[in-house]
């Protein structure tokens, strides 16, 4: 086993969501933004979350 400041894996890794799937978050909260407090934080979340994605083709 590799010491914890050894080494990377040399096996490729998973992002821990795909680009697919951030999209559809981003549509999800989306969905549940409004005036609420967790309505504005979802809205503010999915604005901030989108700007990180790249452009749809």
């Amino acid at each position: 086993m590799d010491s914890p400041t050894g080494s990377y894996p040399a096996a490729p890794r998973v992002p821990l969501i795909t680009l697919e799937e951030a999209r559809e978050a981003v549509r999800l909260l989306l969905h549940f933004a409004d005036d609420s407090p967790e309505g504005q934080a979802a809205g503010a979340w999915a604005a901030d979350v989108a700007l990180r994605l790249p452009a749809e083709d």
